[in-house]
């Protein structure tokens, strides 16, 4: 996809992301800084802070984990592990993440169930297994990466929703935790988690 369709994308994707209510309530937001031909979150996290929600990105760990740092805005990052930007400001340890009213999390693709394929290393599994059931977990993608199946595995954790530039916020399981009808299907619920 061409640079300038890629920012076109990420802009609808910011828009549809900061019209939630979700969102617009949340104090605390755990986002990130896209990288690569990812959809960009740069705009998205700069108006959440503009706006007055704290908001905390990864700081990549040796083991892969991931630990949380406070945005400060665009002057507050420096190049980290695979280069990626992080802040520079303190850590506030792994468990942020749970303290989060909002996650948004990237993703390759995500499938009818809201299983997500990430990028192998199973950092973002591992952050998303200290976020309450009921916290909105929402995937930012492209339209195509919305697809019928991924591989999943016992530890993989499901998003909530997904964003996408096109038709929006797609949630997969309702705000009352039962699942929804996505893709012209139920999701199912075999691994005892929502995520």
């Amino acid at each position: 996809m061409p640079a300038a369709e890629r920012a076109a994308a990420g802009r609808l994707i910011r828009d549809q992301v900061l019209e939630m209510p979700e969102v617009a309530a949340a104090g605390t937001i755990a986002a990130y800084y896209s990288a690569g031909t990812e959809p960009d979150t740069r705009s998205l996290v700069f108006a959440l802070w503009k706006r007055g929600s704290y908001v905390v990105l990864p700081v990549l760990l040796p083991d892969g984990d991931l630990d949380w740092a406070s945005y400060e805005g665009p002057d507050s990052l420096a190049p980290g592990p695979m280069g990626l930007l992080h802040p520079v400001e303190p850590v506030r340890g792994p468990g942020t993440v749970a303290r989060a009213d909002v996650v948004l999390v990237p993703a390759l693709a995500v499938d009818a169930s809201g299983n997500r394929l990430g990028r192998g290393g199973g950092s973002y599994d591992r952050a998303l297994a200290r976020v309450g059931g009921q916290v909105p977990t929402i995937a930012l993608l492209y339209e195509a990466e919305l697809v019928p199946s991924v591989p999943a595995e016992a530890h993989d954790r499901r998003v909530r929703a997904v964003a996408r530039p096109e038709h929006g916020i797609t949630w997969f399981l309702s705000r009352a935790g039962q699942p929804l009808t996505v893709l012209g299907r139920t999701p199912h619920r075999s691994r005892g988690s929502e995520h």
